[in-house]
């Protein structure tokens, strides 16, 4: 027998869980700040590791951003 594919993911599963409650505006947005900063930090911490793994300088970050500011201009 095949196991029957989830629709959803292991975090969306959580949140309906959390969500199958009441709360109110307030707490809705305080759980969404969390969220974000909870992502955002993972994202930076990911940022610091490639940063760290790379020996970058602020030179080298100079040179990225301006890479990047070209690139797009193209466009």
């Amino acid at each position: 027998m095949q196991a029957v594919k989830q629709p959803l993911t292991n975090l969306q599963l959580e949140l309906l869980k959390l969500y199958s409650r009441k709360v109110s505006e307030q707490d809705l947005q305080s759980i969404k700040q969390m969220l974000a900063q909870y992502f955002s930090n993972k994202a930076m911490d990911l940022a610091d590791k490639t940063w760290d793994q790379n020996n970058w300088t602020e030179e080298d970050a100079e040179r990225l951003s301006n890479e990047h500011l070209r690139k797009s201009s193209k466009k």
